[in-house]
């Protein structure tokens, strides 16, 4: 399996143990921030999606236009542009940018955040109407001639689209409900998971890989897992971090209590409720995936972290990857800090650990 690494580029410097600061659209941070990231050798950035967050494509549109081969996956949450509108303008970036986009599919997340922008479908129809968006999308990138669509959201005439992607745009799409997982199997070229124990990984991934094969897609389908490194030149060291880590995010949230934004958080997507779940089992699950972060903030998103030295947290990323892991998606507390750090230490590790395991496996196979 070939290793691909995503970052992440938000449109300033934040986390849950750093408040936000500069302006809403910090143009000198996203630059910094997207070619730091090339720079260490990440294949691509995530650029995320949240109502009261600036837009993911436009953001997309600036960080290919100052970096040269980073590519962006562009969160994207089906239903609220017509699928031919949309499809247009990934196209268009895709050919802007020869080949970079890639779409991370979000169908769920917090339930109130989809009200804000006027989605009130339940979450087997909102699952639903993606698969039938993407069906539409896909005709658009790959359609020689007219063609019509009629289907249960949407209707299409004699449409033909003259802008095509490069190379196809690949589809990123996650979620751990049943009806998120079968419009995984039949659409997805990665199937996305937050960080969660090595057995349940396992689980996982044999779950997508028997729903992806009723479309014959159980060899094509690709994992990855999101992951919040804290590395430390020794162990005690990552781990005094991810103490005060945590105390810095407590107080961020104490200050933060009460914003209409939270209302939901951990509460309306089954992947969250797995995190919660996991996160008051045990504060560390498999000697270095902490969890407490993820306690704190009702698993809002990323948030569970593999702790320790590079070379550490290099042996336990291989043993996701030993798995059926190929993508992992890493962003740190201190992002900028954190990107140069991933990419001086962790990464070359994680690519020197697959390759020797990767050699010995030819060996014992003669």
């Amino acid at each position: 399996m070939s290793l691909e690494f995503i970052g992440l580029v938000g449109p300033r410097e934040s986390s849950e143990s750093v408040a936000p600061h500069g302006p809403v659209v910090d143009l000198p941070f996203i630059k910094a921030f997207a070619q730091a990231q090339e720079y260490a050798g990440f294949d691509q950035v995530l650029l995320a999606v949240h109502t009261s967050s600036p837009d993911s494509l436009v953001l997309a549109s600036q960080v290919t236009a100052v970096t040269e081969k980073l590519g962006v996956l562009i969160a994207h949450r089906p239903g609220f542009q017509a699928p031919t509108f949309a499809a247009r303008q990934f196209a268009t970036l895709d050919q802007l940018s020869q080949g970079r986009v890639a779409l991370n599919i979000i169908t769920g997340g917090d339930s109130g955040d989809l009200q804000r922008d006027g989605d009130f479908l339940d979450k087997d129809a909102r699952y639903a109407r993606t698969s039938e968006y993407l069906d539409v999308a896909k005709q658009v990138w790959n359609a020689s001639t007219p063609f019509d669509h009629r289907g249960e959201h949407y209707q299409v005439e004699d449409n033909l689209t003259q802008v095509k992607p490069v190379n196809g745009i690949p589809l990123y799409i996650s979620g751990a409900s049943d009806a998120a997982v079968e419009v995984a199997a039949k659409h997805a070229d990665v199937y996305m998971m937050w960080g969660e124990p090595l057995a349940q990984v396992r689980e996982r991934i044999a779950k997508v890989r028997q729903a992806a094969a009723k479309y014959g897609r159980d060899k094509h389908i690709r994992f990855s897992l999101s992951l919040r490194p804290i590395l430390g030149a020794t162990e005690a060291e990552a781990w005094a971090r991810a103490d005060r880590i945590l105390e810095d995010a407590k107080a961020n949230a104490q200050q933060s209590r009460g914003h209409r934004r939270e209302r939901n958080v951990g509460k309306s997507n089954a992947g969250s409720e797995r995190l919660v779940e996991l996160a008051s089992q045990r504060k560390v699950h498999d000697q270095r995936l902490w969890t407490e972060i993820a306690a704190l903030t009702g698993a809002a998103g990323n948030s569970t972290s593999l702790v320790g030295t590079a070379e550490q947290v290099a042996e336990a990323a291989l043993e996701y990857y030993k798995l059926g892991v190929s993508t992992f998606l890493f962003r740190g507390f201190d992002q900028l800090r954190d990107a140069v750090e991933y990419g001086q230490f962790l990464l070359p590790e994680i690519r020197a650990q697959v390759a020797a395991y990767e050699q010995q496996a030819k060996v014992r196979h003669g």
